[in-house]
């Protein structure tokens, strides 16, 4: 039976502005949180224009996007500030560079993550899920902070997929830089968002961290130990990089372009899974019966073992509340472009040198596109569910879509299935942990569940 959502409550959400901001008070609650300087319009209509320094427009429209994503990808590049950002921790890895650039760094990487290769890994995501039950199940409380479990886990599989032979890199300074990164360098300051020039100050970039210098040693140490001694066995991240050549041209990467690369997957491909798995359990503990649904599949598909790859194909519903859960907490949930020509969207002139802004977290959630948007329902992603594929774009879109989505979606559903098998979450009294915008979309103060082993 169809659920009735006029009865039924919303998980946390961010509570969007409705009046208009000055100058100041925007880049006051920017620096808080960037939704709070998302209006709420953005949530039901196709695009709001302004200009607060330099003209902009924020983009919800599905036509529109696929525009800036695709059929004019060239005239729409990611913007200045976005590379300023990225640049001093992965440098000019494929995330970054534009063009030609990114057109044969993406030829050579692309095989990397084919499904065979990511299911040769899978292994590793299996071990973590194992690892992490059984920490929970030797818990002195029964509550746990689900996003540190997150944080860990992902962290585990991404260092050991990258560098298999395990004595590479230290984990515990990998996570401590990419954390002083994010909290400390990569906020999003109203400053950039406006389009104001790189004299401008942003203080919070004054000093980096020195851990990024130490993080990018040890990808060139493992690197040069990987050139000279040769690993056996499954080829890992580094590898299956090291192997790759343009398919057009025959080049292969560079010593520096292997370590910005490297770090890219490390960094993008730590962070945004363990958000979208954190807020994903959440959401299993906000509404018992899909977690009870989810459970089923789980031990039914599991039959006690903990998850692989073999067992992808019987995780449909898994994926399900993966997807609901990238809708309404999507990792990276804003993202801008430079207009680099004079052209029309959603029929409103976008000058050269506008910036043209996607409030993801806006889009999946505006109710011209979307039924009782602020809800949670798997059932939205079920296999004859039809919606606009530019209305939901948790990995962005286009030639530019997320290089490790299917890697990402895989260890979501390994890790989520295994756990939901083998325990109940429920919410504890705790405040609701609050959307937050910095880099990428954070639970404020973590995500407390109780657990019980089952």
């Amino acid at each position: 039976m169809p659920k009735d959502f006029t009865t039924t409550p919303v998980p946390p959400r961010a509570e969007l502005h409705n009046t208009p901001m000055g100058f100041f008070q925007s880049l006051t609650e920017a620096r808080k949180n960037l939704l709070n300087i998302v209006p709420h319009a953005a949530t039901t209509m196709p695009i709001i224009s302004g200009k607060t320094g330099v003209r902009w427009h924020m983009v919800m429209d599905p036509t529109a996007l696929r525009t800036v994503l695709n059929e004019k990808l060239d005239i729409y590049p990611k913007s200045d500030v976005t590379k300023r950002i990225l640049r001093p921790a992965i440098g000019e890895s494929l995330f970054i560079v534009e063009g030609a650039e990114w057109r044969w760094q993406r030829r050579t990487a692309s095989p990397v993550f084919q499904v065979r290769n990511i299911d040769n890994l899978a292994p590793i995501m299996s071990q973590a899920a194992s690892d992490c039950v059984d920490r929970l199940a030797a818990l002195d409380v029964p509550v746990a902070d689900i996003y540190a479990e997150t944080v860990r886990m992902t962290l585990e599989v991404i260092s050991d997929v990258t560098f298999s032979d395990g004595d590479a890199i230290d984990r515990h300074m990998v996570g401590e830089a990419i954390a002083q990164y994010i909290d400390k360098v990569a906020k999003v300051s109203f400053l950039d968002m406006i389009g104001a020039p790189s004299w401008i100050p942003r203080m919070s970039r004054m000093m980096g961290p020195s851990s990024l210098g130490r993080l990018q040693g040890v990808a060139n140490s493992a690197i040069r130990n990987r050139e000279n001694s040769p690993k056996e066995g499954v080829p890992d991240l580094l590898d299956l990089l090291m192997q790759g050549k343009d398919t057009e041209t025959g080049r292969k990467m560079t010593h520096g372009e292997l370590r910005d690369n490297v770090l890219a997957f490390i960094t993008a491909g730590h962070e945004t899974t363990a958000l979208s798995l954190a807020w994903a359990m959440y959401l299993c503990a906000f509404d018992q019966d899909v977690q009870d649904r989810a459970r089923a599949e789980a031990q039914a598909a599991l039959n006690g073992e903990i998850a692989t790859a073999d067992h992808i194909a019987d995780l449909g519903y898994t994926r399900q509340i993966i997807q609901e859960a990238l809708r309404l907490y999507p990792p990276a949930a804003f993202i801008s472009r430079n207009a680099l020509e004079t052209h029309e969207l959603c029929g409103r002139e976008v000058r050269k040198g506008d910036i043209v802004m996607i409030p993801i977290y806006a889009l999946h959630r505006n109710a011209l596109l979307w039924d009782n948007p602020d809800h949670f329902d798997p059932d939205r992603f079920a296999p004859d569910a039809k919606y606009d594929r530019y209305a939901y774009i948790p990995f962005g879109n286009g030639p530019r879509i997320c290089i490790g989505m299917e890697f990402a979606l895989r260890e979501s559903q390994i890790i989520l299935a295994t756990l939901l098998s083998r325990f109940k979450f429920e919410l504890t009294d705790r405040p609701p942990p609050q959307p937050e915008l910095l880099l990428t979309l954070r639970p404020k103060g973590g995500i407390h569940l109780k657990i019980t082993k089952l």
